[in-house]
């Protein structure tokens, strides 16, 4: 297991905590999805201006340093990314024997669910019991997306001619499959039918049958990376 760790041990400090700021943002009710994913990514713009980073790639030190977190790699690990409340901190495994792109990603992706924990169980409680566990991993996969790809950054890139996916990705320190994911979402390329984030609830798409009843189908996006996390209480946090 490997443990990260800022040099000369110093954490981070911007008055009142970050963590604290970014739920401030959270309408303490049931949201729609669309609500939530624009909640997400206001979080991430705010969290870079906070953290006084203004330029790819995104540092892990931003969120290992911050304070209450402890940020650990482990082999094996089940899940590529695990969060924990233990003893007045915030335990993050991230698994040792991925690429590195992808626990840069997972270690964003368990922020966000950090930042909603005290909140989940309202913001997300409009959903269906069945659906909850998946929505709630969309809406931290896209925060993650915001946070390491900026969308005004990702444009800037774009438009100063880095359009392969493989310099993009080098360049904002992600996969190329996160990379081409997040390029359809601002919708600098074709989006695959999966990618569709224009719905405004949760998972539910209107499917136009032959008769002139109404039928639904719910939507299952294909995450990033394809890897399942999980996400595990106790006590509560700070």
């Amino acid at each position: 297991m490997t443990r990260l760790t800022s040099s000369g041990g110093n954490r981070l400090s911007t008055g009142r905590g970050v963590i604290s700021q970014l739920r401030d943002v959270i309408p303490i009710r049931p949201l729609l999805r669309a609500e939530a994913l624009r909640i997400a990514e206001l979080q991430a713009q705010r969290f870079l201006v906070m953290t006084n980073v203004h330029a790819p790639a995104v540092p892990e030190r931003v969120i290992a340093e911050l304070p209450h977190i402890q940020v650990s790699r482990v082999s094996p690990l089940p899940v590529s990314g695990a969060s924990h409340w233990s003893n007045g901190q915030w335990l993050v495994a991230l698994r040792a024997s991925e690429p590195l792109t992808r626990q840069r990603f997972s270690l964003a992706h368990e922020l966000k669910h950090i930042i909603d924990h005290r909140f989940a169980d309202i913001i997300f409680g409009a959903i269906p019991a069945t659906d909850r566990h998946l929505a709630v991993e969309q809406v931290c996969d896209y925060f993650a997306a915001c946070l390491l790809m900026p969308r005004p950054w990702v444009k800037r890139a774009w438009c100063a001619g880095m359009q392969t996916l493989p310099t993009l990705a080098q360049h904002f320190g992600v996969s190329e499959a996160a990379m081409q994911v997040r390029l359809t979402q601002i919708g600098l390329i074709e989006p695959a039918p999966r990618c569709d984030n224009t719905t405004t609830d949760w998972f539910v798409r209107t499917i136009k049958p032959k008769s002139d009843s109404v039928r639904y189908h719910r939507e299952l996006t294909r995450r990033p990376h394809g890897a399942q996390r999980s996400l595990e209480h106790s006590g509560a946090p700070a």
